[in-house]
């Protein structure tokens, strides 16, 4: 009964995004449900290049807050909703414009590189920004010489430093879902696997990606595991990315790094919030709506085109 329920809402769902000519939008972090629902799946880089393409009258955005704001700056004539408004992130909640203000302030003749992890009020002080996927790109197209603040994930930032060769200011900041794994679980499941691989997310701490045989965004994460000869590997990332890491290659087994002892997961509380219920009202509602000031989208959408800008003549969208 409870499926056949589920399935009716999947199918209210589907009827209700043809009638309103919506498009719904998925992170690789949502349920495998919605997953399997969205008419576009990806990782920040695609869903913000997607967005600024969409013809429809609504974007449904199953993701969390920051994403939905990128998608109506880019989008600003396109309705755009979140299932849950309270789907926020730790890691954009770590930067307070206020004090990166002040932290910006201190630091003067520096550019500004803001993860897009961060609040569209933080991308109005950001001269570019970047995704996980190009982030070593976007930093390599300013001059040596040029002193650059990275924010607002310092775990990223550092990776890219140690990458680049630069000594950029990092903001203190870190995606709890990914900062909270353990080298001690991750060495015991190596032990436990030796035939594994590992992969991570360049949000990891850096004792992890020390481990890593592959760090990458979701997106690199996802293309090595189905390229790579490995038939075993193990996930330093957040759960829902293994669903579609066993839609890629069903014969392959995938391990998540646990966050804690009480279950072989590592959920981000926030992604989890979207659901079907509440895609379903917001559907039906079409609310909650993301508002944002014209002023805050004019400033914001400067750092965003400039990094698609410079992805496109990259390559690497």
């Amino acid at each position: 009964m409870n499926n056949l329920l589920q399935q009716k809402k999947i199918e209210r769902i589907l009827n209700l995004k043809k009638e309103k000519n919506a498009v719904i939008l998925a992170h690789y972090y949502q349920i495998p449900e919605i997953q399997d629902i969205a008419d576009i799946k990806g990782d920040s880089l695609r869903l913000a290049q997607e967005a600024a393409t969409i013809d429809a009258d609504i974007i449904v955005f199953c993701g969390v807050h920051f994403m939905a704001e990128t998608a109506k700056i880019l989008n600003r004539k396109t309705k755009v909703i979140l299932p849950d408004l309270s789907a926020g992130c730790s890691l954009a909640d770590s930067c307070p414009i206020e004090d990166f203000k002040v932290f910006k302030k201190n630091h003067p003749n520096h550019k500004v590189i803001s993860y897009i992890n961060c609040s569209a009020d933080v991308k109005t002080e950001t001269d570019v920004v970047c995704t996980s996927g190009n982030a070593l790109q976007i930093v390599e197209s300013f001059p040596k010489e040029q002193p650059l603040i990275f924010a607002p994930d310092k775990n990223l930032g550092s990776y890219i430093n140690s990458l680049s060769g630069r000594k950029m200011v990092l903001w203190d900041g870190t995606c709890e879902v990914h900062d909270q794994l353990k080298t001690e679980k991750l060495i015991q499941l190596k032990i436990e696997n030796p035939d594994a691989k590992v992969v991570a997310h360049p949000e990891c701490d850096g004792p992890i990606l020390a481990l890593a045989d592959y760090i990458g965004s979701t997106k690199g994460m996802l293309d090595f595991c189905k390229s790579d000869d490995s038939n075993k590997f193990i996930v330093a990332s957040e759960t829902g990315i293994l669903h579609q890491m066993q839609i890629n290659s069903p014969k392959k087994e995938f391990i998540v790094v646990p966050a804690d002892e009480t279950c072989a997961c590592n959920d981000c509380e926030h992604m989890k919030k979207n659901n079907i219920d509440n895609l379903l009202a917001c559907l039906e509602n079409e609310s909650p709506e993301i508002i944002l000031e014209e002023n805050i989208m004019n400033r914001a959408e400067k750092p965003i085109r400039e990094m698609i800008n410079i992805s496109k003549k990259l390559g690497i969208i």
